[in-house]
């Protein structure tokens, strides 16, 4: 795991084996298909239980793909950094949880 500061957006950056990149990419991609989906369906004036059924799908799959990163993120930088020794490292973790899980 390699964090570098991102001048753009003042935060760190991971680098990803390919693996991990290709796994999440392919599920974003797949959310922002349904996503589309969803807005076809409301052009398309569809019955709002299909539609609300096919939001229940997506909201599953971002959660999904959420707990996909955050365990990626537990493995590897997390591990890592208490490995290192880097104070701060569980902390922020259990900062990052209660922000997610609000």
């Amino acid at each position: 795991m390699e964090e570098m500061m991102c001048p753009s957006c003042c935060s760190r950056k991971k680098n990803r084996s390919d693996e991990e990149y290709k796994a999440l990419s392919n599920r974003l991609n797949r959310i922002s298909g349904q996503v589309k989906g969803i807005q076809k369906m409301l052009d398309e004036s569809a019955y709002c239980p299909d539609i609300l059924i096919q939001v229940s799908a997506v909201t599953a799959a971002l959660n999904a793909f959420s707990r996909e990163l955050l365990s990626n993120h537990i493995r590897t930088c997390v591990a890592n950094d208490i490995l290192a020794g880097k104070e701060g490292a569980a902390d922020e973790l259990v900062d990052t949880l209660r922000k997610i899980l609000k």
